[in-house]
Parts: C-alpha cells; sequence; structure tokens
C-alpha cells in the first residue's frame, strides 16, 4: 500500500485539473488531499463533490482540506486543517470524521493535534521548498523529534523527491506528501512509482 499522500495545488496544474485528479488517484496513493483553500465555500463544494467521486471509483481516501463546513454537508469522512481551525472545531464536530489530519510545524503543534483526536499529522517543511520559497527546511532532525513525540502517523512535507525520500522514512515517518512536483510532472505514473520505490 502506497505511503504517499498527494495534495492538490490546481494553479500549479498543467492540464485540466480532474483529469490530473484522475490520473493521481489511478496511482492508488494513500490519499488525496484536495487543498484549494482560495476558493469560495460553494466553489469548493462543486469541486470537491467532483473529486470525492473521482477517488470513491479508485478507491482512494479523499481528504478535504480547510472548508470544514463543506466536509460536513458533503458527508466527508476525511478532513485535514491547519491547527487554527482544528482548534475551532467542536469536540462533536470531529467525532463526524473518520480520518483527521493537521499540519504541524514543532513537536508542540504534534502534540496539540493528537490530543485533539488528529488521527494522522503533516510535519513541515522539512526541506526546502519552492513553496516556501527563501524559507530553509526545518531538516531530519526537526521530523525525528515530531514522529518520536506522538503515537499516530506522521507525513514529512516539503522538497521531498524520490532521491531523498529514503531519509524522510528513515526519520521514523510514516510516509511523505507531493505536492509541486506531483501538479507539475508530465507522467504521474512514473513519479508515484519513483517515490514508492
Amino acid at each position: 500500500m502506497s505511503d504517499i499522500l498527494c495534495i492538490t495545488n490546481r494553479k500549479l496544474c498543467r492540464e485540466d485539473f480532474l483529469t490530473r485528479v484522475e490520473r493521481i488517484a489511478a496511482c492508488h496513493p494513500a490519499g488525496i488531499i484536495l487543498r484549494e483553500k482560495d476558493m469560495s465555500p460553494e466553489e469548493y463544494e462543486t469541486l470537491a463533490a467532483a473529486v470525492m467521486e473521482i477517488c470513491g471509483r479508485y478507491d482512494v481516501k479523499c481528504i478535504l482540506h480547510s472548508f470544514s463546513a463543506v466536509a460536513l454537508s458533503l458527508r466527508a469522512a476525511a478532513i485535514h486543517l491547519p491547527l487554527h481551525l482544528l482548534r475551532e472545531l467542536s469536540q462533536e464536530q470531529r467525532t463526524h470524521f473518520d480520518v483527521l489530519g493537521a499540519s504541524c510545524h514543532s513537536v508542540d503543534d504534534a502534540l496539540e493535534a493528537q490530543a485533539f483526536g488528529c488521527t494522522y499529522i503533516t510535519a513541515g517543511h522539512v526541506f526546502e521548498t519552492d513553496c516556501k520559497k527563501g524559507l530553509p527546511g526545518r531538516g531530519l532532525e526537526f521530523l525525528r523529534n515530531v514522529c518520536a513525540a506522538v503515537d499516530i502517523p506522521v507525513y514529512g512535507i516539503g522538497g521531498i523527491y524520490p532521491y531523498n525520500i529514503a531519509l524522510v522514512r528513515s526519520a521514523g515517518a510514516s510516509g511523505a506528501c507531493l505536492m509541486s512536483s506531483l501538479m507539475a510532472t508530465d507522467d504521474v505514473t512514473r513519479l508515484m512509482k519513483a517515490m514508492e520505490s
């Protein structure tokens, strides 16, 4: 089973976005996180319904991002939230999700997310990445410390490629997240196979 979480960014996509999502889903990643934070809730709901349908056809976990009201409306089973939004979610709302993820940037973040009932977290950014231009990566020691601090799966994020993913796994991460490389690549299947070999 794949240990790669795929994160979307339609602005980086070189083809029709839903076509790209389908190509990714066909590779059976651990999940697809629909991270399109600049959309209105209405736009996001329309897109989320289409992506959930594609993921359902391929039996791939669709994880909505940021829009908790939309996720509840669509009866989505999975959501990923920045910590500030996770804090706003009530205990009752959190129980609606089988999968609850959060973005973490420190050991304290990770411990807080775990206390809120998260089933996994992302930790980063691990390496330098174009998404965070000018900011150095937090490094493998940071990732090791986060993995050691919590009892839930940790996925490294930020600047992860086939040539360094083994380092991420050896730091204790359950897997890794891909965004820029996956949205921009000409060959989704080849990239996914390279990440998993």
